[in-house]
C-alpha cells in the first residue's frame, strides 16, 4: 500500500513520493520510473530540543524545581515525562506556604498527616520565624496526633532553644524531662500545670534541681482549684536532694497516683513518709526497684522526626562554635582546679544519695479493686471518731492549713494562671 504526501515547503511542487516496505521513494514523472535515491526522513520529536531545559530550569517562579513532573525511562531507553496528580501538586504548594494558612481545623486527619510530613520534609518547623506559627496550626487542629509522648531526657539545649515550640504541644500523655537541671523557677514547669497538659499520665522530673518550693508551685492548681495534673499516674522525682519531708505533703493532692519515686531526695525520716503516703494516697513502699521507672520512654507522634531535627541543628551549631585548641588550652590551665571541684561535688552528691537510696511506691491491684469498700469503712470509722471527739483540736486545723490552706504565695500563683 502506498501513501502520497505533498511537501508544502519544497520548491519542487510536482514531485511524488511513494513509501514501500518502510522506505520512502521519489517518483520521477518525466521518465515514469522510480528514483533509486532514498530519502532519509528526519526523526520526529515529541518535544523541541530545548523543552526539558525550559520546563525545569528557565522558570522564574519555580526556582529550578522538577517536582511537578515525574521522569522515567521506558524499556527502549527513552525518557518519559509524566505529570504528577493534582492532589500532590496542591499538597506540596500548601506545604511550601504552610505559615500563611489560617487554620487546619476541620481537615481530615489523613490529609493533615500527609501535609505535616510534606512540611517536615521541607524543614518548615525548624525555621526561627515561621516554624512556631506553622507548628501551632497542626497542634491546634490535631492535638495528640502531632505528639503524644515527648522524651527530652538530657536535652536541656533543645528546651532552651525551642521552648515556645515545646509549649505548643498539647494533650501529651507522657513527658520526660529527666536530667535537664531546670530548677524551681523554670517556665516549662509552670506550663506543665496548665490545662493544655491536664492529660498527662506520666511525668518524669528526675535530676532537675527541684525543692519543696518547686513542688508547691507545681501542685498549687490541683490543691486549690482541683485542676491541672489531676490524671497523673506515674511521677518520678528521684535525684532531687532539695525535696524534704515538707515537700511530700504537697504531693498528697495527687489522688490518682499509682507509682511514685522519691529515691535520692533529701527526705530524712523515711518511716514517717512511708506511713503518710500509704495512709493518704494508698501507695505501698516497694523494697525492689520498679520497672515502671526504667527509662523506656520514646518520642511518638507526627513530630517525632521534627524533634530530632531540632537536636541535630543545635548540635551542628555547637560543633561549629567549638575550638579544639582553645578548649585544650583551657583544660590544661584549669586542670587541677576542675579536678578539685569535681571531687567536692562527688562527695556532696554521695551524702545526698546515702539519705534514701531506694524510695519507690506503688499501688496494689487488689487495693484498686476494693477502693469503694475501703472508702465506706473509713467513712464509718470517721463517724465513730467524730462522736467520741465532738470538738476538733485547733492544732490539727493549723496542720491542715499548712498543707492545704491558701497562702499569699499560693494566691500569687493562682493569679498568674
Amino acid at each position: 500500500m502506498s501513501c502520497f504526501l505533498s511537501a508544502e515547503n519544497n520548491p519542487d511542487m510536482e514531485s511524488v513520493y511513494v513509501r514501500e516496505n518502510g522506505q520512502l521513494y521519489r517518483l520521477n514523472q518525466a521518465s515514469g520510473g522510480v528514483n533509486d535515491h532514498v530519502l532519509r526522513p528526519k526523526p520526529s520529536r515529541l518535544f523541541s530540543k530545548g523543552f526539558s531545559i525550559e520546563l525545569c530550569m528557565n522558570r522564574e517562579n519555580d526556582n529550578g524545581r522538577t517536582d511537578h513532573f515525574i521522569f522515567t525511562y521506558t524499556k527502549e531507553g527513552n525518557l518519559r515525562y509524566s505529570a504528577k496528580s493534582l492532589f500532590s501538586l496542591v499538597l506540596n504548594y500548601i506545604a511550601d506556604n504552610i505559615h500563611h494558612v489560617d487554620s487546619l481545623i476541620g481537615f481530615p486527619e489523613q490529609i493533615g498527616e500527609k501535609l505535616f510530613y510534606a512540611a517536615d520534609a521541607r524543614q518548615k518547623f525548624t525555621k526561627p520565624r515561621t516554624g512556631l506559627r506553622a507548628l501551632q496550626k497542626f497542634t491546634d487542629a490535631y492535638g495528640s496526633l502531632v505528639l503524644q509522648i515527648l522524651c527530652l531526657k538530657n536535652r536541656y539545649l533543645v528546651i532552651s532553644e525551642k521552648l515556645e515550640e515545646i509549649k505548643s504541644f498539647r494533650d501529651l500523655t507522657c513527658l520526660d524531662l529527666s536530667c535537664c537541671k531546670l530548677g524551681d523557677d523554670h517556665e516549662l514547669l509552670e506550663h506543665i500545670t496548665k490545662e493544655t497538659l491536664s492529660s498527662l499520665i506520666q511525668l518524669r522530673l528526675k535530676d532537675n534541681c527541684l525543692s519543696d518550693a518547686g513542688l508547691r508551685k507545681m501542685t498549687a492548681p490541683v490543691r486549690v482549684m482541683k485542676r491541672g495534673l489531676e490524671n497523673l499516674s506515674v511521677l518520678d522525682l528521684s535525684c532531687n536532694p532539695g525535696i524534704t519531708n515538707k515537700g511530700v505533703g504537697f504531693l498528697l493532692s495527687f489522688k490518682q497516683l499509682n507509682y511514685l519515686d522519691l529515691s535520692g531526695t533529701g527526705i530524712e525520716d523515711m518511716m514517717v513518709v512511708i506511713q503518710q503516703i500509704q495512709n493518704q494516697i494508698g501507695l505501698v513502699y516497694s523494697e525492689v526497684p520498679l520497672k515502671e521507672f526504667d527509662h523506656n520512654c520514646k518520642t511518638e507522634g507526627w513530630a517525632e522526626h521534627t524533634v530530632l531535627q531540632w537536636e541535630h541543628i543545635i548540635q551542628e551549631g555547637i560543633n561549629l562554635q567549638r575550638s579544639l585548641k582553645s578548649r585544650a588550652a583551657a583544660q590544661h590551665f584549669y586542670g587541677k582546679r576542675a579536678r578539685a571541684e569535681e571531687h567536692c561535688e562527688s562527695s556532696r552528691g554521695g551524702g545526698h544519695w546515702k539519705t534514701c537510696e531506694n524510695l519507690q511506691f506503688y499501688k496494689r491491684r487488689a487495693e484498686v479493686c476494693s477502693l469503694p469498700l475501703l472508702k465506706k469503712k473509713t467513712e464509718d470509722n470517721e463517724k465513730l471518731q467524730k462522736k467520741r471527739t465532738p470538738s476538733p483540736k485547733p492544732k490539727e486545723q493549723s496542720l491542715k492549713e499548712k498543707h492545704l490552706g491558701l497562702l499569699m504565695e499560693d494566691w500569687d500563683l493562682l493569679n498568674s494562671y
